[in-house]
């Protein structure tokens, strides 16, 4: 189902037609994982997990087969602002260690079974200066979420997704300040590991973009499209059309979680499809986590990006729906089942 966006004013028809998940799934779910042989719920959030892929399966007993994880690399303006570490071209230099299978997330993809790609957004054309003018014009932004949306593998059946880009951590933090309010300070972090000079470096140019388009702060796709950077609009794109095809997506660290919260912000409800897979140790992570009421799955201190952590929570998942499609039921087995009348104080042992 391939789209093109014409104008923001497209994305947004797109966006106010999303659907919900399969409540019937969800009720025949329910009533299988009732039945397992265990205590009811003593898998914890494994049976949350479980029922709620079955509701976006739209199947009592989901599965991960065929998970996908998809990285946007792009260049941003502002990095010329001192913001990063490291130079600008290394973000096309991490492209073809992507490529090549040389970087973290391609030996996590080898380690959990997933398919890998990276989708590298005009590297040698950086987003504007958002201190001074949009990151991107409309033209640039819509044509960026048009990537993101026709890069969906319509096989899939989990989607991660990251981004690789110098400089996207201040946009993420401009992002979010911009979605979110409060000071520069209360989003911007360390990133790639800047000092205290460069972190004040961060905060003023955050400060700066935030002022010069404070105007557009109650549209969250214009703050996306004049903060932001063309991984974020991709990551953006890639989120809903995964909603409009009904398959759950696993979020990333800060910054692509500060692109999916454009979604939540434009549509609440919009990210109904979605689990935090990680908290990463960027410390604006989990204040954004909370705004959209995700509590994420694992908390391993990871600051990488590149979609790692997201990555790393689809055997978490895999685990969880082995149990609900897999186990036997009580009848199945043979197994005598919760008595109601006697005690279930929730102890799991037999």
């Amino acid at each position: 189902m391939k789209q093109h966006f014409e104008s923001v004013a497209a994305f947004r028809q797109v966006l106010e037609t999303i659907q919900g998940p399969d409540s019937s799934a969800m009720r025949e779910a329910e009533e299988r994982n009732g039945q397992l042989t265990k205590p009811y719920r003593a898998l914890g959030r494994l049976d949350e997990i479980a029922v709620w892929y079955s509701a976006w399966q739209r199947t009592p007993v989901p599965s991960v087969s065929f998970p996908w994880v998809t990285v946007f690399a792009g260049n941003h303006g502002v990095a010329r602002r001192g913001v990063s570490a490291y130079p600008s071209e290394v973000t096309a230099q991490m492209v073809e260690n992507f490529r090549q299978g040389g970087a973290a997330i391609n030996q996590i993809c080898q380690a959990v079974g997933a398919r890998f790609q990276v989708v590298a957004l005009d590297l040698d054309r950086p987003t504007a200066d958002f201190t001074v003018e949009p990151a991107m014009s409309e033209a640039e932004f819509t044509a960026a979420l048009t990537i993101g949306w026709d890069s969906f593998e319509p096989a899939c059946d989990t989607l991660v997704v990251g981004e690789m880009g110098i400089g996207n951590t201040t946009a993420a933090s401009a992002v979010a300040a911009g979605l979110f309010g409060g000071p520069p300070s209360r989003w911007v972090g360390s990133g790639t590991g800047v000092d205290a000079v460069g972190l004040d470096v961060k905060r003023q140019v955050v400060e700066d973009g935030l002022r010069m388009h404070r105007s557009v702060f109650g549209d969250p796709l214009e703050i996306a499209r004049c903060l932001g950077g063309r991984e974020f609009a991709a990551m953006i794109g890639a989120i809903l059309r995964a909603r409009v095809e009904s398959v759950p997506v696993l979020l990333d660290g800060f910054i692509c979680t500060a692109a999916a919260a454009v979604l939540e912000r434009a549509k609440p409800g919009a990210l109904d499809h979605c689990l935090a897979g990680h908290l990463s140790a960027e410390r604006a992570h989990g204040r954004i986590l909370e705004a959209i009421g995700k509590k994420p799955l694992l908390s391993l201190d990871m600051r990488l990006g590149e979609a790692t952590g997201g990555a790393l929570a689809i055997p978490i998942v895999r685990a969880a729906l082995q149990c609900q499609s897999g186990m036997s039921t009580f009848a199945d087995a043979a197994v005598s089942g919760r008595d109601d009348a006697g005690d279930d104080s929730g102890s799991g042992s037999r």
